[in-house]
């Protein structure tokens, strides 16, 4: 009898295929070469920005005073340390983070994930029932990839300059008619990833409004996530200050996700939730306690005492920095790319661009991603197989819109780089070979119509 191989559930069958993303960072991964090859596609913070002499401080604190940071290299509660709770209350309260009040928070609660705020959004899915979750396009790719592995439908809504497009939201809540009934949440990132436009105010208040009338329509509350991981590195004077969601929000239904990687470290995995108390926000608690408590303790901790000592010098050096990389890679896009990018969106908060060509497609198997990555087969593109020349890796726009959704087209013209990770030497060397695949496409293109 032939013995049959490990039996999968569904989402074990979704998850042994990787996703399109994974498989396309993992391809490049393989024989990396460190300052030669160009990782654009990556969404890890700058080096620069880490607090280490700070982190190690911070560290040494901590250990020196068990009375207050408490049995800190042991396990910790599950809804996060008391000491992180209150320095994350006492941050967005003092700093009037989106106008968040003592009143604010009276009802609601802070949870500390178990692995950062992915490991919270990943709650989320566990925690209620597949069904319809409504988001931007384009849309947070990694995390939408995962709800469909799980089974939910994710329902893709175009943004415009001021984030999710309302009345398009509207409109597709109406057509919908009586499968509104099977709307489980919304997830909305307030500097969207991967676009990093940046949600307006009067935006989010309508979200809130568009939200708390659906609840009453179908007899339920229905959660509104906003996922705020950028929110703290806004480095635009110009921009207005982000309110809180949780400001305008009358019924109970609005979660904020945060996450304390961009500006102090992704390495302590802290991300954090903050909703109304209730049955929800225990399960959450329940959910990370059965993964293995909240994030380490020590890390916790340590979070905790950088936020009660000059927390807003170490967001202000972090904004500082990509405020300054944002401008140049703004140039070098304009002077090297020039008339060939039909929309640039970004630069005003996060460490993303977004772009979008006139003509040319940045798909996998494009001949602009064959030149940047090396594989069109010609060894003077190429270079020789055993010392090619640079790569350059980016986030195809084909990734970062819904297959079902109204950008599939538009889609296929679009990129994400990150002006985060890399230092400018080697943006701009990028840059510039996106100059040069530009060429290259723009060449094939009309060889193809000979």
């Amino acid at each position: 009898m032939k013995i049959r191989d490990v039996v999968l559930s569904a989402y074990g069958k979704a998850s042994s295929v990787p996703s399109p993303v994974n498989q396309l960072m993992t391809d490049f991964a393989v024989g990396f070469r460190d300052e030669y090859d160009i990782n654009l596609g990556v969404g890890y913070v700058n080096e620069q920005t880490i607090p280490h002499q700070q982190i190690q401080l911070a560290c040494e604190k901590v250990l020196a005073h068990p009375k207050k940071y408490r049995a800190a290299l042991n396990y910790g509660g599950a809804q996060g340390s008391p000491n992180l709770i209150k320095s994350l209350r006492r941050f967005h309260i003092e700093n009037r983070i989106g106008g968040i009040t003592e009143q604010t928070l009276d009802n609601r609660d802070i949870v500390i994930g178990a692995n950062g705020a992915t490991s919270l959004l990943e709650s989320i899915t566990h925690l209620l029932p597949a069904g319809i979750v409504l988001t931007a396009d384009p849309m947070y790719y990694i995390y939408c990839n995962d709800l469909e592995r799980k089974g939910f439908t994710v329902i893709a809504i175009p943004e415009d300059d001021e984030g999710i497009n309302t009345k398009l939201l509207k409109a597709k809540l109406a057509a919908l008619g009586d499968e509104r009934e099977a709307i489980r949440f919304f997830y909305i990132v307030t500097v969207n990833n991967p676009t990093c436009t940046i949600l307006s105010n009067n935006r989010k208040r309508e979200l809130v409004d568009t939200v708390t009338q659906l609840s009453h329509e179908v007899g339920r509350k229905v959660p509104l996530f906003f996922d705020n991981a950028y929110s703290d590195l806004v480095h635009d004077s110009t921009v207005e200050p982000l309110g809180s969601a949780l400001c305008y929000d009358k019924l109970g239904i609005v979660h904020e996700i945060g996450t304390l990687s961009k500006i102090l470290a992704p390495g302590l995995r802290i991300g954090y939730l903050i909703g109304p108390k209730g049955p929800f926000l225990n399960s959450i608690v329940q959910r990370t306690s059965d993964i293995g408590f909240s994030a380490p303790l020590i890390n916790q901790e340590i979070a905790s005492y950088l936020l009660d000592h000059n927390i807003e010098a170490q967001i202000e050096k972090v904004n500082k920095g990509y405020l300054h990389k944002a401008k140049a890679v703004k140039n070098w896009i304009t002077e090297l790319l020039g008339d060939n990018v039909q929309e640039c969106r970004g630069g005003s908060a996060g460490f993303y661009y977004y772009l979008t060509l006139k003509q040319t497609t940045t798909g996998a198997t494009s001949d602009f991603f064959k030149f940047l990555t090396r594989t069109t087969g010609q060894e003077e593109v190429d270079g020789p197989l055993d010392t090619q020349h640079p790569k350059v890796i980016y986030i195809p726009g084909e990734h970062c819109v819904h297959p079902s959704g109204e950008m599939v087209e538009v889609g296929k013209r679009q990129f994400r780089i990150s002006y985060g990770f890399e230092e400018l030497p080697q943006i701009q060397t990028a840059l510039e070979l996106m100059k040069s695949a530009l060429a290259y496409s723009k060449n094939r293109q009309t060889c193809n119509l000979l």
